[in-house]
Formats: C-alpha cells, structure tokens, sequence
C-alpha cells in the first residue's frame, strides 16, 4: 500500500471553498466573544500559564503544570453546540469533502483503524457486546468495525444533524447527541473517539461520562493532537492543528494523567501520525513558514525530501513524535 498523503484525505480542489466556509464559521463564532469564558487548564486543572499562541484573535495558554495548550477565553457549552449544529463548514465536509475522499479515506484510514481497534479489544480481554463511536462523522469507522462483526452492536454517536443522517442513511445505528447527554446503559464494552477530545469544553466532563457508560474492564481508545508532536512544535500557531475549533492541545502524559484520574488504566500510548513532515514541508514551500537557518530542516523536508521524507516521518512516528497520538485505557 503506498503512503496516505494528505491530497488523498483533502483533495486541493475542494479546500478553497472548504477554508472559506470555516472562515465564516469562525467569523460568527467571533461575533459571539461575549459567551466565551475563562478556563483552567483542562486536563489537570491548575490556573498557573504562560502564552502559548495567538491566532484569529484567539488566545492559546500553556499550562505551567502540565504542559497541556488550551483555548482561554472559549465559548461556552451552548455556544459551542450552536457552532457545531449551524457549521457551514461541516455541511460541506458532510456533502463535498468526504464522498470525494471516501475510498481513500475508507482503506488508508478506517479500515486499518477498525481492524486495530477490534486487535486491541481482543487483546486486552473487551467483550463483544456493544462498540460506541463518539463523534462518529461521515459513519466510515463504524461500517467497518461492523463488517468485521466482532461486535454485537455497533453505536454511531454523532450530534452534528448532517453527519447523523449520513449515518442513518448507510444503515448504521445512530445516537444524535454528543456522549455527555446521549442515552446510553452502563454495560458498553468499548468507546472510540477519533479526534473529538480537542473540541470539547470539557475532557474531564467527556472522560468521565466515558467512565460511566462502560462496563469495568472495558476500554476507552482516543486519538487527538499531540502539543508536543513534530508539526505542533516547528509550526506553533502556523499549523493547522491550531484553530479556533480545537479547544485542548494534550499529549501522551498530560492525557494519560487525566484518564487515570477519572478512573482508567493507561495500557497503551502511540503517536502513529503519518503527515507531520508533509504537513511542515508544504508550509515552507508555500512560504507560510521559513526554514532560514534552518539547514538540517531544509535537507530533510526539501533538498533530500525524495530519499529520506517517509524515513523521518518513520523516526517521528515511531518514537513519540507525531503530532497524533492513540491512547488506549481500560477501565478500573
């Protein structure tokens, strides 16, 4: 299988309209600066912070505790769910962006992520009674997990209306309703969440509703942004990885130190990201980011991009730093 690229994912002839739609969704989200409200750190709490970025006129914290990145001021619970139920922007993700990407997505992505994620059910002694995917988006995921049957049931969690009907129209079983108010029984055997934890208000809150829904020994998979990731760390508030959706900035300590908190047993931490040296590379060709002084940058990600491109970004992934990590807990 040749090497996801992130055209395969985000086709360049969709993104323009794509980055015009999230840019009037932030414009409205930013005329609503009177419902944003001052927050500690979200993954431990403490208030002590430095400045960490500022981007659209929004301000980014470091956490002096931890090292977790947040949004401070953020917009409120309700203000973030109008943001999420009106998106323009995720309308068109939902009708252009997704079918366009679907097959590469589906066989570079889901597929080997439902397979992994049925591995390490296996693995680590989960039943097979009930899978729940929150934040279940264009239903991808869940249509594998379920042709491989491992699973009695399988829970498409989506509270975006126009993702819950795309995943309504492929048959899937569907809760439109984020985890903190979805009716679940207790008794779920494995939660997934891909990518969801950095938009919410609160990862305590969702860690915890996490807790509650599954049955003792079972298991929590997330992925989410690693802070300390390659692209994160060269790019700061020039990567894409920093927006005005993502809320929290976490990394494998600072999240594995929350989930044990909140009643979880940390049994495995990756950082499996494949586009981080892509993702540096394209912004320095495009001149959004300088590489001046920066000689051993400059081999890797353009004199010698050919030869040594897919080993670096090898050596990243494999060592903890890939700006997307995979954090698998059980809990206690």
């Amino acid at each position: 299988m040749t090497r996801l690229r992130e055209t395969d994912i985000r086709p360049d002839a969709l993104m323009a309209e794509q980055a015009r739609r999230y840019a009037a969704d932030v414009a409205w989200l930013l005329e609503r600066r009177d419902r944003f409200v001052e927050v500690p750190c979200p993954a431990c709490e403490a208030t002590e912070h430095s400045p960490a970025w500022r981007k659209y006129g929004l301000d980014y914290r470091s956490c002096g505790a931890c090292g977790t990145a947040y949004m401070s001021p953020r917009p409120d619970p309700g203000l973030l769910d109008e943001y999420y139920r009106s998106s323009s922007n995720y309308e068109y993700w939902n009708t252009v962006v997704f079918p366009a990407s679907e097959d590469a997505r589906r066989e570079r992505i889901f597929r080997p992520r439902a397979e992994r994620a049925v591995e390490l059910a296996r693995r680590y002694g989960a039943g097979t009674g009930t899978l729940v995917d929150v934040g279940a988006g264009y239903g991808t995921f869940c249509e594998e997990v379920r042709r491989l049957g491992a699973f009695e049931r399988v829970v498409a969690l989506e509270p975006e209306p126009h993702l819950a009907e795309t995943c309504r129209a492929k048959g899937l079983e569907v809760i439109e309703a984020p985890v903190e108010q979805a009716q679940l029984d207790a008794g779920v055997d494995v939660v997934t969440s891909f990518e969801v934890i950095e938009h919410l208000f609160s990862p305590r809150g969702f860690v915890e509703r996490c807790a509650t829904v599954l049955r003792p020994g079972g298991l929590l998979m997330i992925t989410c942004p690693n802070v300390r990731g390659f692209d994160v760390e060269v790019l700061g508030e020039a990567s894409a990885t920093v927006d005005a959706e993502h809320l929290n900035y976490l990394h494998p300590d600072s999240l594995g130190a929350l989930l044990e908190r909140c009643g979880f047993t940390v049994v495995e931490a990756q950082t499996p990201g494949r586009l981080d040296a892509e993702l540096v590379r394209k912004k320095a060709l495009g001149g959004e980011f300088s590489l001046d002084g920066q000689p051993f940058l400059r081999r890797v990600l353009v004199d010698d991009w050919d030869r040594v491109g897919d080993a670096f970004q090898d050596f990243l992934s494999d060592h903890g730093l890939s700006s997307n990590m995979w954090l698998v807990a059980r809990r206690r």
